[in-house]
């Protein structure tokens, strides 16, 4: 897959997952692609699998920051 469905793939299984609102899951993709957590996955494609993109979000969400509870679903 692309490196721009990599990412739409790890914000999908954080809103399936992890049950946030797609905005949140959006919000903590981009913060972990400004911090360069994606960037050897950009540089290397054999690291966009599905088993990749599901520990990749279940990293990215145990690192969320929790301040902002309005953004979970109910």
């Amino acid at each position: 897959m692309t490196y721009e469905e990599y990412l739409d793939e790890v914000t999908t299984l954080m809103v399936e997952l992890y049950d946030l609102k797609d905005e949140a899951a959006i919000k903590y993709v981009m913060r972990a692609q400004a911090a360069d957590f994606f960037t050897l996955h950009d540089d290397d494609p054999a690291m966009r699998t599905l088993e990749r993109a599901r520990a990749d979000a279940k990293t990215i969400y145990e690192q969320r920051n929790k301040s902002r509870p309005e953004l979970y679903r109910k």
